[in-house]
């Protein structure tokens, strides 16, 4: 083989045992109780924090400009609640590939179900505007089973191709319609019989700021992602913004509330600034 023959094949080689160790990662979880789960948490958030230092200058430095007037001892104290967060939710996400929907369920309520089944009823295809807030993950597991509608999510792939089939697969069990990014145009201009709801999580940073709406987020100037404006206003679909809350540990509540019900009548930025308001005030 020539030398980037060489190179590709150890670094496919690579991302297969990156593979192999997630899938023992999963197997080890799904066997564990969630209490147990907590305890692991609380370990791992612990050396992200303090051993490790996973980001720590930018977790700091991020919450400094959204909080000035906070103490570096507090700033200390919501970092620490970050790390807690984030532990939190990767470990039950992976808990979640060994559960069905109704274990889900019991511990993933939604609330007002109705406000998006209206819309079905009348025929008509929503989108529903969610955020990394809370455990997102379980959604796409027992989405089929809620709504009344056939349930799109919007994902971006993964680097490592093995884990990206894996978990795609995982969310894909129960009746999901997953999409990559990269088709979503081609995907709402199809034309289907049933209703759907095209689920899109558009809190991230944009790729391209030329193309961005801009807003003013926890005191900094912030780039959005169009996705969900751009899609309501080229095929008139309303809005409805999912909003999780943990309960406690391991449970959280699900209301839908419309963010937008004609977006023909919004002005350019308005369903983004609604959105990034509803994150503002999680």
């Amino acid at each position: 083989m020539s030398p980037p023959e060489v190179i590709n094949h150890i670094h496919s080689e690579m991302k297969y045992v990156e593979y192999i160790l997630f899938r023992c990662l999963v197997s080890l979880i799904s066997v564990i109780p969630f209490r147990l789960l907590y305890v692991i948490s609380d370990g791992c958030s612990f050396l992200m924090q303090y051993i490790f230092r996973y980001r720590i200058k930018t977790v700091s430095g991020n919450l400094k400009k959204a909080f000035p007037w906070k103490s570096p001892k507090e700033i200390k104290t919501i970092a620490g609640k970050f790390y807690k967060n984030l532990c939190d939710v990767t470990l039950e996400s992976i808990k979640g590939y060994s559960l069905n929907p109704e274990q889900i369920q019991k511990r993933y309520r939604h609330l007002n179900i109705e406000v998006a089944n209206r819309y079905y009823e009348k025929g008509q295809t929503i989108i529903i505007a969610m955020t990394h807030y809370c455990n997102w993950e379980w959604g796409a597991q027992v989405a089929r089973s809620v709504y009344m509608h056939d349930p799109v999510a919007f994902y971006k792939p993964m680097s490592n191709k093995y884990i990206d089939e894996y978990v795609c697969k995982k969310r894909k069990k129960w009746g999901l319609e997953l999409v990559s990014i990269y088709n979503s145009k081609s995907v709402f201009r199809s034309k289907e019989n049933n209703p759907k709801a095209y689920i899109l999580i558009s809190d991230q940073y944009p790729g391209n700021t030329k193309k961005a709406f801009w807003v003013k987020f926890l005191h900094q100037d912030t780039a959005c992602l169009r996705g969900i404006e751009e899609y309501a206003k080229l095929f008139s679909l309303p809005v409805i913004y999912l909003d999780i809350q943990r309960v406690k540990r391991g449970y959280y509540t699900l209301t839908l509330q419309e963010l937008c019900i004609d977006p023909t009548k919004t002005l350019p930025g308005e369903i983004t600034g609604n959105y990034m308001r509803k994150l503002k005030t999680i």
